[in-house]
């Protein structure tokens, strides 16, 4: 009797398998969406890990102890999609000039991408979301794009020195001679480029 009623004390005082982890995975969930709504409200710079944590109900060092600083937490909760142009309706030759005006348009009417380029350039997980974003998305147009599916990663990459140093220049350091540009001056500089690394014969 003493031996059964020793165990049934134990399987009622001990806890449900699992439970941490739950608790664990609905802390992160609640950051989460704080953070998306806090982010989207206030913006990136005005937003802080203290309003987001009372927006979650959670002590500010919870949010610190799963994503680090605010720059971590806000590459996790980012999600963005490039929606970028259907190149196989294109003729090969317009690939540059359209992937260009495209990124002008994004880079301009999304807040987001920019904020997570400022991230992506001192934070290890704002870089981390950036590679993902260049391997999901731009990748596979370069794929469709260029003669040789083989060099598609490094076309790839080479493309996205132009449009990320664009990107970098004229929306986040801001750069006098790079913000001056029209978008019809930048079209025509820079969508020659993009084509000859899309689709010009590998040298």
């Amino acid at each position: 009797m003493k031996g059964s009623n020793s165990s049934s004390t134990d399987s009622a005082s001990a806890p449900a398998p699992g439970t941490p982890r739950r608790r664990s995975d609905a802390t992160r969930t609640a950051i989460l969406d704080a953070a998306r709504e806090r982010f989207a409200a206030d913006g990136y710079e005005k937003a802080t890990i203290r309003a987001i944590a009372k927006d979650a109900g959670i002590d500010p060092s919870m949010v610190m102890r799963y994503y680090g600083n605010k720059e971590g937490l806000f590459a996790a909760t980012v999600s963005v999609d490039l929606k970028l142009p259907d190149l196989s309706a294109l003729p090969r030759e317009d690939t540059g000039h359209a992937l260009v005006t495209h990124f002008l348009t994004m880079w301009e009417r999304n807040e987001v991408l920019t904020a997570l380029l400022r991230v992506g350039v001192t934070n290890e997980a704002g870089a981390e979301r950036m590679q993902s974003i260049f391997r999901d998305q731009i990748l596979p147009v370069a794929h469709l794009a260029c003669p040789d599916p083989e060099q598609a990663p490094t076309r790839a990459g080479l493309a996205a020195t132009q449009l990320l140093g664009l990107a970098l220049t004229r929306y986040v350091l801001r750069l006098p001679p790079a913000v001056a540009l029209s978008r019809e001056e930048i079209a025509a500089w820079l969508s020659p480029t993009i084509q000859r690394y899309l689709t010009a014969p590998h040298p």
